[in-house]
């Protein structure tokens, strides 16, 4: 029963806990029951430039994957001097709305502090599902929820597990029976690196956990041991 309820509380956890300044995270989530949320090409690519409008603001991006049903992604949330704002703007005479700023606009664009809103790194990820979502329902003609719920996110404790956890983000394809060859699918982040066009991945990072291009790319190459790292892991 105790071990039972400790298992509880670390779901819950992982589930409710808001998403802390300066901390690494493996975020993860999947289609409600499993469900299809990227159909073709068009979704895989509109869910990326929403990824870019969204997350850059509020966090580094290390690895990604994006599969059929899931997705994961390996992050840093910025530290907070480092996070923008919600500014409101009047969109007419009887509304207002926000518009994000970075912290260095502030003084610039005449705002004062009590008048604006800290970006929240837990509904910045939201508002991407949310958008993906709204977007989907549209495309396809559907209503109802497409992601579950609450997203996973797992707090990375320890620096020396990420290089395990990006071969094992680039790897998903193989783990998952889609791919014979990581090299050969297109929705991770690993032949971006060879490619050198890293959009929103902390390239420099990245590079500098495997010394150099060249480790990185045989460390993927070998069959290393994901034990290690059970605990940020999601099956």
């Amino acid at each position: 029963m105790l071990a039972s309820g400790r298992v509880w509380l670390k779901l819950v956890k992982n589930f409710m806990a808001k998403l802390e300044f300066e901390m690494y995270y493996h975020i993860y989530n999947r289609g409600n029951n499993a469900a299809t949320v990227f159909r073709c090409e068009t979704g895989f690519k509109h869910f990326l430039m929403l990824y870019k409008k969204y997350i850059p603001l509020i966090a580094n991006t290390f690895a990604w994957v994006l599969m059929s049903n899931h997705f994961h992604f390996l992050v840093k949330i910025k530290e907070e001097n480092e996070i923008g704002f919600l500014a409101p703007f009047s969109a007419s005479t009887y509304s207002k709305k926000w518009r994000e700023i970075l912290p260095a606009d502030v003084s610039r664009l005449g705002y004062s502090q009590d008048k604006l809103k800290k970006l929240n790194p837990s509904r910045q990820f939201s508002h991407l599902f949310n958008a993906y979502s709204k977007w989907f329902n549209n495309k396809y003609k559907r209503s109802g929820s497409l992601f579950e719920k609450n997203f996973n996110r797992k707090e990375v404790e320890d620096e020396q597990y990420l290089k395990h956890l990006v071969y094992y983000i680039h790897h998903n394809p193989i783990h998952h029976g889609i791919s014979n060859n990581y090299t050969d699918y297109p929705w991770t982040s690993y032949n971006d690196f060879l490619e050198n066009e890293t959009a929103f991945v902390d390239f420099t990072s990245v590079i500098n956990w495997f010394d150099d291009l060249d480790n990185f790319v045989f460390f993927h190459q070998e069959e290393n041991e994901l034990s290690v790292i059970q605990d940020y892991l999601y099956e």
